[in-house]
C-alpha cells in the first residue's frame, strides 16, 4: 500500500489581507575611463566564451547524469500502513482560512501571536525508494519535505479573536530544483544496500552539489524577532511569518558554512543563541555562538572528535554549553565496507562534554555516562558544583527505524515486543521508548551521578518541552507528548496519544502505572485524549503577565484517526487534568509532524479581513 492516501476536504476560505513593504538596494554603476574600454571589451569577450565553453561542458556532464540515472534508478512509492498513521501529506492551501468551529473559549489573556508547527509533506506523493542495478535505497521515516502549519491569534479593541488557518511548503533551495524539474530528483542514500546508498551520495553531490536534501521539516525557532526553519542536515530557512514563505538560507551573514542544529539554544542573561553543526566528513562537530541581534558569529569551535554522533540537541546554562557524544552515528567509512550509514552501538561509549561558553577545546570536560540514546534534552542548569541535565533517554534508536513499508516488529529489540504489559518490561535492556532522565555532573571531583525520573512503567515520553524564559536556569516543570506502544508499534514510528506535566521539586506520593513505588522519582501528571487521537508539535504559551512557571497553556495539534479531523487543543497548565479550554476545528487535515513554537507578535494591525 502506497504512502499517499488522497485526501478532499472541502473549504470555504477568506484571505487575510496582509501588509507589507519592499526594501530595494540599487548598487552604483562603476564608470571607468574610455581609455580602457577597447582592452577592457576584449578580456570580457574572452572570458565570456570561456565561461561559454565550461558551461556547456558542465551542462552535457550534467544531461549524461540525468540519463544515467533515469535509465539506472526507477523511484517506487514506499509503503506504510496508512490506517495506523497520518503521514500522508497534505494539500498546500495558499489561502488561508478562517476558523469558526471552536469548541470552549479562548482565554481573554492568551497572547496574540502564531502557533507554528514543522513537519514532513513529501512532494510527488509521498516518499519514495529507487531500485537500481546498485540494489535498493529507501528514506527513512523522518524525511520529507517541510510544510508549516500556522494557527494565527488576533483579537480587536473589544477581545473577540479571529482564528486564522495556513500552511505552506519550506522552499529551500533543493525544493525549488525539484518544483522545476516536476519529478524526483534526489536519489534517497540513508538506508539500504550499502552499494546503492553510496552510489545515490556520489550521483547527488556530482549533480546537485549535496549529498540530500535541504528538508527544512524539523523544528522552527525564534531568534532576534526573526523565526527559522530547520532540520540538521542544512541551514536555516528565514520564514516571513505572515505569509510563510521561505525568504533564503541563514548563513549569519556567511560565517556559518555548515549545518545547524534544530535546536539551538538562547544563553541565560544574554540572549546570545548557542548552536552547533554536524558532519559526516571532519570537522564532524563545531559549535557556535551567535550574537544576540543575529548578525555575527561570536565564538566558533571545532570539538575535535574521531567520530559524527547524530546529536540532535544541545544545551546551555548560565556559564557553560552542554554537548552529549552518544553511540549513534553517521559513518561513511562503515557504509563504504558495507554497512549502515546510521548506527546506533548499544556497546558503545557515551559521553556528555561541558565546555565555558567561549572555551577551547582543552576546556571541555568529558563525562563518562552509561550508553544511551537521548535526541532530546529537557533542560540544563548549574546547582554548586554541579551541572545538572535532565533528557529523554532511551536504550535503542528509532533512527534509522524500519525499512518503509515494513509491518513487523523487528526492529524492536528481541526483549521488547509490543502488547507485553509494561511491568514486564522495567530492565533497563529492555527499554525502547524513551523517558526523563537525569545526569549530575559534579564539575569539581568528576563524579557523575545518572537516574531515571520516573518509574519504568510509566508510560514513555518524548518531545520535551518548557518555559522558555527558565531554558538554562533551575525549573520547576516539564511537559512532554505521552507515547502510546501499540500504535507506535504497529506504525514504526511514534503516536503520541496525550500529554505528561512534571513536577521536579515533587516527589511521588501515589503508585505507579504498574503499581509499583519507587524512591525519588518525581511527581507526573497525565492528560490523555480520547481513543484513537493523537497530538504533534506541542508547545508552551507563557500567559501574559504571568508570575509562575506555569502560567500559560499547552497547545498542540491533534488528528482524530476514525473521523480524520484535524484540531488543535490549548490545555491550560496549571489545571492540566482539566478538558482542554478550547478545542478548535480546523478546516484541513493536519499530518503528523515534529517541533512546535509560540511566538508572540501583535496581528491586529497587521492582519485584516476584506
Amino acid at each position: 500500500m502506497a504512502c499517499y492516501v488522497p485526501f478532499q476536504g472541502h473549504c470555504t476560505y477568506r484571505k487575510p489581507t496582509v501588509s507589507f513593504s519592499h526594501n530595494v538596494n540599487l548598487k552604483k554603476t562603476d564608470h571607468r575611463s574610455s581609455s580602457f574600454k577597447p582592452f577592457l571589451s576584449e578580456l570580457q569577450q574572452l572570458g565570456f566564451g570561456l565561461d561559454v565553453l565550461k558551461a556547456a561542458v558542465k551542462n552535457t556532464s550534467l544531461k549524461l547524469l540525468d540519463a544515467f540515472v533515469d535509465s539506472a534508478f526507477e523511484f517506487v512509492d514506499c509503503s506504510s500502513d496508512t490506517d495506523q498513521t497520518n503521514t500522508a501529506p497534505a494539500d498546500e492551501l495558499r489561502e488561508a482560512a478562517i476558523v469558526t468551529n471552536i469548541h470552549g473559549g479562548i482565554p481573554t489573556d492568551f497572547p496574540q501571536g502564531v502557533y507554528i508547527r514543522n513537519g514532513p509533506n513529501p512532494t510527488f506523493g509521498g516518499l519514495k525508494s529507487t531500485e537500481s542495478i546498485f540494489g535498493k535505497s529507501s528514506p527513512i521515516w523522518v524525511e520529507g519535505e517541510g510544510m508549516l502549519h500556522a494557527l494565527y491569534f488576533s483579537k480587536d479593541t473589544n477581545w473577540r479573536w479571529t482564528v486564522i488557518y495556513s500552511n505552506r511548503y519550506v522552499e529551500t533551495d533543493t525544493f525549488k530544483l525539484e518544483k522545476l524539474r516536476n519529478k524526483p530528483s534526489f536519489l534517497p542514500a540513508v538506508q539500504g544496500d550499502a552499494l546503492a546508498v553510496f552510489s545515490s551520495h556520489l550521483l547527488n553531490m556530482l549533480r546537485f552539489g549535496k549529498p540530500f536534501k535541504n528538508m527544512s521539516n524539523t523544528n522552527v525557532f525564534e531568534h532576534s524577532g526573526r523565526l527559522y526553519s530547520i532540520a540538521e542536515n542544512d541551514l536555516p530557512q528565514e520564514i516571513d511569518i505572515l505569509t510563510l514563505e521561505a525568504l533564503g538560507d541563514w548563513d549569519v551573514n556567511g560565517a556559518w558554512n555548515r549545518p545547524f542544529t534544530s535546536h539551538p539554544k538562547k544563553a541565560p542573561g544574554t540572549g546570545e543563541l548557542v548552536t552547533m553543526g554536524i558532519a559526516a566528513t571532519k570537522p564532524f562537530v563545531e559549535m557556535g555562538v551567535i550574537s544576540a541581534d543575529g548578525k555575527r558569529l561570536l565564538h566558533k569551535l571545532d570539538l575535535k572528535l574521531d567520530r559524527c554522533p547524530l546529536c540532535h540537541e544541545l544545551g546551555v546554562t548560565k556559564r557553560y554549553n552542554v554537548f552529549l557524544d552518544c553511540p549513534i552515528t553517521v559513518d561513511v567509512n562503515r557504509l563504504i565496507h558495507g554497512g549502515q550509514l546510521i548506527k546506533y552501538e548499544s556497546e558503545g561509549y557515551a559521553r556528555i562534554g561541558i565546555m565555558p561558553r567561549y572555551g577551547e577545546v582543552d576546556s571541555i570536560r568529558w563525562f563518562e555516562v552509561k550508553p544511551n540514546c537521548t535526541f532530546h534534552i529537557i533542560n540544563c542548569f548549574e546547582d554548586d558544583d554541579e551541572v545538572v541535565v535532565w533528557g529523554s533517554r532511551a536504550l535503542a534508536s528509532v533512527i534509522p527505524g524500519p525499512q518503509p513499508g515494513s509491518k513487523q516488529f523487528e526492529w524492536f529489540p528481541a526483549k521488547f515486543k509490543p502488547g507485553k504489559p509494561m511491568e514486564d518490561a522495567i530492565s533497563e535492556d529492555q527499554l525502547l521508548f524513551h523517558r526523563p532522565y537525569e545526569w549530575r555532573l559534579n564539575m569539581r571531583t568528576g563524579d557523575v551521578m545518572e537516574r531515571f525520573l520516573i518509574e519504568p512503567d510509566h508510560f514513555p515520553m518524548e518531545f520535551p518541552m518548557i518555559n522558555d524564559a527558565f531554558v538554562g536556569v533551575k525549573n520547576k516543570y516539564c511537559y512532554t507528548q505521552v507515547c502510546n506502544l501499540d500504535p507506535s508499534s504497529a506504525s514504526g514510528m511514534g503516536r503520541f496519544g496525550g500529554l505528561a506535566k512534571l513536577y521536579f521539586g515533587e516527589q511521588n506520593t501515589g503508585v505507579s502505572l504498574g503499581g509499583n513505588q519507587v524512591e525519588g522519582s518525581i511527581k507526573v501528571e497525565y492528560h490523555m485524549f480520547e481513543k484513537n487521537t493523537y497530538c504533534s508539535g506541542a508547545a508552551f504559551v507563557p500567559k501574559e503577565g504571568g508570575v509562575e512557571e506555569d502560567d500559560g497553556w499547552i497547545i498542540t495539534f491533534v488528528h482524530h484517526q476514525v473521523t480524520n479531523v484535524s484540531q488543535a487543543y490549548i490545555i491550560d497548565a496549571k489545571n492540566f487534568l482539566n478538558e482542554p479550554v478550547a478545542k478548535i476545528t480546523l478546516p484541513c487535515r493536519v499530518p503528523d509532524g515534529f517541533h512546535g513554537a509560540f511566538m508572540p507578535i501583535q496581528l491586529q494591525n497587521r492582519i485584516t479581513l476584506d
